[in-house]
């Protein structure tokens, strides 16, 4: 296959097109009416999300795998299925408390045998059943907000667990039963 100059020069405009048609989209994207977006940290992995996960009443199935990523065991690099609704809290919980940092995640998915290894070190809170091996739950904390308003408006939103653990630095929220500690 010849290279023409001509032909160098197209791809080129064409890469600068897409580049420029692909930093646009997200903020398009979060542009519609009704979206819904999350700003993340992983404390482990040192890596950042900002993701648009729903529109409306319908998620992102793209948005979800991307979070399932993200939210993957760092231990292991398994990737668990999260529960969506862990979403919508989150995003509650930012609008209910006008945070602009990214949620700072200590904790997501956990497969079953980094859920037996912590339990064995016996650093107290992981339970033997833990939602966190569901894609349910999450130990995270905000920047901006302290851990007992964070504690309490997941509290006060009624939408499942939620652990206070000041000393470690987190709240734990999960989709289960509503209950707290």
């Amino acid at each position: 296959m010849k290279h023409s100059r001509r032909h160098f020069l197209c791809s080129m405009a064409n890469l600068a097109v897409a580049g420029v048609a692909l930093s646009l989209a997200p903020s398009a994207f979060a542009a519609k009416p009704g979206s819904r977006s999350l700003t993340f940290a992983n404390t482990h992995t040192g890596e950042k999300l900002h993701i648009v996960y729903a529109n409306g009443n319908q998620y992102v199935p793209g948005a979800l795998k991307t979070l399932n990523r993200f939210l993957r065991d760092h231990y292991t690099g398994q990737i668990g299925r999260m529960d969506p609704k862990l979403f919508d809290l989150l995003y509650k919980l930012k609008l209910t408390l006008g945070s602009n940092e990214p949620f700072e995640i200590v904790s997501g998915y956990r497969c079953p045998a980094t859920n037996t290894k912590l339990r064995r070190k016996g650093g107290g809170g992981v339970a033997k059943r833990s939602l966190h091996m569901e894609g349910k739950a999450l130990d995270l904390r905000l920047a901006d907000v302290s851990l007992a308003d964070l504690r309490d408006a997941a509290k006060d939103s009624r939408k499942g667990g939620v652990g206070f653990y000041p000393k470690d630095g987190f709240v734990h929220v999960d989709t289960g039963v509503v209950r707290s500690w």
